[in-house]
């Protein structure tokens, strides 16, 4: 939710930071889909991605269905349109070839709907059904259509031909970690939420886990580390690789990170139609689940668990209690973390130390999601809502969970409870990852610590 905490009874705030949030996701579906011509934005980019333009018209669609049908109850606008943009009835590779909307008649399309669903919001009362709650279905297409905004972004990283989009550098590191690993005390705290308005159906409800002690990366790994884990022959040694990784690796000549290649005896990557040196302190970015499990374990580490995250980014251990962010219970802004797609690329290893947790970990929110080692499942006392499709139907061992959002991620949908997912060979992704391993025995019950 935009600005601070805001209380879920005062329907004027409730208002007014809906309306903030839906702004602000549209002035940025603008922009992604203005910045580049006809052609660009009906071409598919990658087999992995949709058309620009089936993004722009699902996001009309869905706000459409939501807002107009569901909370409304107005008739439907375009329901011939309906089948086209329903992700679960076709798969992205298969979306070029449907009667899309063209694009101003797409722009125009969801320009109308957000008109009318404006006047839903003014009008409606924000209680007496869990979608209204608390301005609930507001807040979810505002967070549905940051997501297709960054995975509009992911596609004009995936395009060729020179840059669309500019953006300032991210902050540098003016104070650099104390230590490059922190000790985390076993024992419980409350994982997920039942009192976050706009959280969604996988964040709840509320738990206790109990974690055994163990150490974190007070950083995510950088691209300096993991060229080191290139050069000791990291690709080519199979013990590292997850036995399920193997075939894809050779199918696909896998030998570095998405949008990386050496050239005259150095390593390049391509950023948004740009190519220049790989960075040494940033975060490592595009990179899948099997190449992180596989660096951990060539750096005799391991990756942390869903739990072990959560943790990390959000237990007090002073107060022992839950907060909202690594920092406390206000909202993101630009001094604690990398978001919203103000830069177009991580921050340096480091960065934020405004942003970091009470036990001194950083960038856990923002800069790159981040994989972790468990399979998305439901958590205790689980209930699909308001559709079975957003979380049901992906939980199980095919998606592994990544946490903490990325530069491409708006704070809207993003938070220290907020889970994500995908396949284990998932690269495009703004994707990166830290390290973690387990406490010695003598280590077990002690204070936090930091080496």
């Amino acid at each position: 939710m935009n600005g601070t905490p805001i209380d879920a009874r005062d329907e004027d705030a409730l208002r007014t930071a809906a309306r903030a949030a839906l702004t602000a996701a549209r002035d940025r579906t603008r922009l992604l889909t203005t910045c580049v011509d006809e052609a660009e934005l009906t071409a598919q980019h990658s087999p992995l991605m949709s058309p620009l333009v089936w993004d722009l018209a699902h996001i009309g669609n869905q706000e459409e269905q939501w807002l107009l049908r569901a909370v409304a109850g107005r008739e439907p606008m375009r329901p011939e349109i309906d089948s086209v943009y329903d992700a679960f009835e076709h798969p992205r590779a298969e979306r070029p070839a449907l009667p899309l909307l063209p694009p101003d008649e797409a722009h125009r399309y969801a320009a109308e709907v957000r008109g009318r669903a404006l006047d839903v919001l003014d009008t409606s009362v924000l209680r007496g059904s869990a979608l209204v709650d608390a301005a609930f279905a507001f807040g979810m297409i505002a967070q549905h259509e940051q997501q297709h905004d960054e995975t509009m972004l992911i596609t004009h990283q995936l395009r060729k031909g020179p840059a669309a989009l500019t953006a300032p550098e991210p902050a540098a590191v003016t104070s650099p970690p104390k230590a490059r690993e922190v000790l985390v005390p076993g024992g419980p705290f409350t994982m997920g939420t039942s009192t976050e308005p706009w959280a969604l159906d996988n964040e709840r409800p509320a738990h206790r886990r109990d974690v055994a002690a163990y150490w974190i990366d007070t950083t995510p790994v950088t691209c300096g580390a993991y060229l080191e884990f290139m050069a000791d022959g990291g690709y080519e040694e199979p013990r590292w690789w997850d036995p399920a990784a193997l075939p894809h690796m050779r199918e696909h000549g896998l030998v570095a990170p998405l949008f990386w290649r050496r050239e005259g005896g150095q390593w390049l990557r391509r950023r948004f139609g740009v190519t220049e040196p790989i960075p040494p302190d940033e975060p490592v970015l595009h990179v899948s689940w099997y190449e992180a499990d596989a660096y951990a374990r060539w750096a005799g580490r391991r990756l942390p668990t869903e739990a072990e995250w959560e943790k990390a980014a959000r237990h007090d251990p002073a107060a022992d209690r839950s907060r909202r962010y690594p920092w406390g219970d206000a909202d993101p802004t630009p001094d604690r973390a990398n978001l919203g797609q103000r830069h177009l690329r991580p921050a340096a290893a480091g960065a934020y130390e405004a942003g970091q947790s009470p036990l001194g970990v950083r960038q856990l929110i923002g800069d790159v999601w981040e994989w972790t080692a468990s399979d998305f499942l439901p958590y205790p006392g689980f209930v699909a809502f308001p559709y079975r499709e957003y979380s049901e139907v992906f939980f199980g061992g095919d998606h592994k969970v990544l946490r903490g959002g990325s530069f491409a991620v708006d704070q809207v949908a993003c938070r220290g409870t907020f889970r994500n997912w995908d396949y284990p060979v998932r690269r495009q992704i703004f994707s990166g990852f830290r390290t973690a391993r387990d406490a010695r025995p003598e280590e077990a019950h002690g204070q936090a610590e930091v080496r």
